[in-house]
């Protein structure tokens, strides 16, 4: 029977059918990974961005296409990790626009969405690349377009888009020479192609090859946990460490959902933000139909929630005490007890010491917030409150690196690396947590530049993210970073600092290949300067030794040597020592990064 439509239910099962056709082939799409190191990942960011869109929309089912559009289209954005998943997200995003307002999907609006979500994709990437998942995406909306006007079938429209971007994916290795010398086709793309074989599955009634029934309920592996380090004070005082806690003005940091009424007519922005402002400050209101979700910082957290309950339901409820948070933070390391839970709502009394009245049916004797304590009467002093000029978020991987960049004057150490991406909203509560007036953001990995920009563009605050995409690139750039020195000046110092450091990694490759004019063996150590392999040994020694060789050829006065959590100290020490014999005038520094993976990562500055 010819399918012309589909509703939203119809259209989030077809979408849940992708997701699971991704998820099923993870694996294969890591392996896709152009470089034969153990840390491939696009597989892995695509399906954590996509399970953060459909447990969004598991949350708010609808029945009209463009409001399920919008639900999957928020969760994506909030969850996307790694430019793979920053792209799919941005797809997405441009789909949810072209189907904004529509019950039904038919063939013409499915061709037109496509188009929209490609051009919304590369506006976000400053330079596309041919033979990446932006090519596939555009042939297979090119083809759609086509198709739509032949058939007015939704199977046979969606046969001939997924045959268009197969194709494309396999002509990939032609666009791009890299995945030619390897032998692979673009990962990012393979992952878009399951998407839409999940997508052919779901609406011809035919399980795709060696995946569950398509429609099944979808049931990704949990995410890897990326949690927010809060830093210790630095010794060149962080932004943190330069607060004293009584001058944080507000000091409740509240998050809640708002369910209101469906009758209720249009919500009234303005003058909600306008009533949290009068004692609150970094105000975030993000309306989803008949949900609002609020972020404030404020005095009186009753007083908020009992204006919050005029409006309706409040649910997923969040309060910390952030003076109680910097207290902590200012300890020190030995003397700080174990970080509390996040403030939640528990069944208790004493919520009138809130000024918490019972409304909406909740009554005020049911429940209290747990780890908030009632704010003064009394009016705080206006001028003890003072924010940082400057507060610094890095991502980074390994506990020792993460106190390296602690030490140099790094706020918040985001743990995330090549493996396990931060998603946009990891980056983003990262920003928000800091009391600061400007942020830097240091990504240290090309894989999180996007997801850092997209933080940077929905922040509250202003925000610079540096182009780093290495871990001694972070570091050479808090070494030139200067607290009193203006945001442009700093600027221009830390990217200059970092643009000078050469970096090289070693690690073992999981495969055979022949890439860069090397005959690579699985189980081999390979040295990579930069983005190129340009040695292999049998050990991580000899092979770090040949590319600090590469990395001196030039001269260089400087080599840090940072140990993963595998390295052999003695290994490390012999580096070392050879390093001293040959470079005499080299001064070589050695630190436990603890990074997993790569034994060694070396830099060099001039």
């Amino acid at each position: 029977m010819s399918r012309r439509s589909m509703n939203g239910m119809e259209w989030t099962a077809m979408v849940l059918a992708g997701a699971e056709r991704l998820s099923a082939n993870e694996n294969r799409i890591n392996a896709l990974n152009v470089f034969p190191v153990p840390d491939g990942d696009t597989g892995t960011n695509m399906n954590l961005t996509m399970t953060a869109g459909v447990a969004e929309l598991n949350h708010k089912p609808s029945d009209e296409v463009g409001r399920a559009a919008e639900v999957l289209s928020k969760g994506l954005l909030m969850g996307a990790r790694g430019n793979s998943g920053v792209i799919l997200s941005q797809l997405f995003r441009g789909f949810s626009r072209a189907v904004a307002g529509e019950r039904e999907m038919n063939v013409p609006l499915f061709a037109t969405a496509l188009q929209q979500g490609v051009d919304t994709a590369y506006k976000a990437v400053v330079k596309p690349v041919e033979g990446t998942i932006l090519t596939v995406a555009r042939e297979a909306a090119r083809q759609a377009a086509v198709s739509a006007r032949r058939t007015a079938d939704l199977a046979e429209f969606m046969k001939e888009v997924l045959a268009k971007a197969s194709e494309t994916l396999d002509r990939t290795p032609d666009m791009l020479p890299v995945l030619k010398q390897v032998g692979v086709v673009d990962s990012g793309g393979q992952g878009l192609v399951c998407i839409y074989e999940g997508f052919l599955s779901y609406i011809t009634g035919v399980p795709a090859t060696e995946t569950p029934a398509a429609g099944a309920a979808y049931a990704a592996p949990a995410p890897r946990p990326v949690q927010a380090v809060p830093a210790m004070p630095a010794r060149n005082a962080s932004a943190q460490a330069k607060l004293e806690t009584e001058s944080i003005d507000f000091p409740y940091d509240m998050e809640f959902f708002i369910h209101r009424p469906a009758a209720s007519g249009p919500f009234a922005e303005k003058s909600f933000r306008q009533a949290l402002e009068r004692d609150g400050d970094s105000i975030i209101l993000i309306e989803d139909g008949d949900v609002v979700k609020v972020h404030v910082h404020s005095r009186r957290p009753g007083d908020v929630l009992n204006f919050a309950l005029a409006h309706g339901e409040l649910t997923h409820l969040h309060i910390l005490n952030m003076r109680e948070q910097h207290r902590d933070l200012l300890r020190p390391a030995e003397a700080a007890p174990s970080q509390p839970a996040p403030a939640a709502v528990k069944p208790a009394e004493g919520a009138e010491a809130l000024g918490l009245e019972a409304a909406s049916g909740i009554p005020a004797a049911d429940y209290t917030l747990a780890g908030v304590t009632a704010s003064p009467e009394s009016e705080p002093n206006p001028d003890v409150y003072e924010m940082a000029e400057y507060g610094v978020v890095a991502v980074s991987v390994g506990d020792g690196n993460a106190e390296l960049f602690r030490s140099l004057g790094v706020d918040v150490v985001i743990s995330g690396g090549q493996s396990m991406n931060p998603s946009t909203e990891d980056l983003l509560g990262a920003i928000h947590s800091l009391s600061a007036q400007t942020v830097i953001v240091l990504p240290n990995n090309p894989n999180i530049l996007l997801a850092a920009k997209q933080a940077a563009e929905l922040a509250d605050r202003p925000v610079t993210v540096l182009q780093t995409r290495t871990l001694p690139q972070g570091m050479a750039a808090m070494l030139a970073f200067r607290e009193d020195e203006p945001e442009a000046a700093n600027v221009e110092r830390m990217t200059k600092a970092y643009e000078r450091v050469l970096t090289g990694s070693v690690t073992q490759a999981v495969r055979d290949t022949q890439m860069d004019g090397l005959d690579i063996r699985a189980g081999q150590y390979i040295g990579i300067l930069d983005k190129t392999i340009v040695t292999t040994a049998v050990t991580a020694e000899d092979a770090g030794r040949q590319l600090l060789e590469r990395m001196l050829a030039s001269g260089g006065e400087i080599v840090t040597i940072l140990t993963g959590e595998d390295a052999d100290d003695g290994q490390a020490e012999r580096i070392a020592a050879w390093l001293g014999d040959r470079y005499p005038d080299a001064e070589v520094e050695v630190h436990e990064g603890g990074q997993p993976l790569y034994p060694f990562l070396f830099a060099v500055e001039p």
